[in-house]
């Protein structure tokens, strides 16, 4: 019913910034919030950032708090990760979701439909 396709990931420095988009396309009426995970291999998938569609509320994990800001135009039907002083544990693999609830989840669980991923590599 829901398509999401990221893009925007790349390779930079520490220090560096990168915007990450979120296109959503299809059956979004029933969207609440888009969310932002990520997942490092070997790792579980976490939570990074998280929107609202309807009154703009956002939500971070506290290890991007300061650092990340999450955005979108709801005429593009798009969400933004803006990432700033990038971090090589910040390397993953990027997902935007979307889920139908009324309160923001920050487990996958939560989400009911998922991109592809992009990456993002931080190098030292």
């Amino acid at each position: 019913q829901v398509q999401l396709v990221e893009s925007g990931g790349g390779l930079v420095q520490a220090g560096g910034s990168l915007r990450l988009s979120c296109a959503a396309s299809g059956r979004t009426f029933s969207s609440r919030f888009m969310g932002w995970f990520r997942q490092a291999p070997g790792k579980e998938r976490e939570f990074v950032a998280a929107i609202s569609w309807s009154g703009g509320g956002t939500g971070y994990a506290d290890s991007v708090e300061g650092r990340f800001t999450v955005s979108k135009d709801n005429a593009k039907n798009t969400v933004y990760l803006q990432m700033n002083s990038l971090k090589p544990e910040d390397t993953a693999v990027y997902y935007c979701a979307d889920t139908r609830r009324t309160i923001l989840p920050r487990s996958p669980l939560g989400y009911d439909y998922w991109g592809q991923g992009t990456q993002v590599t931080v190098s030292s």
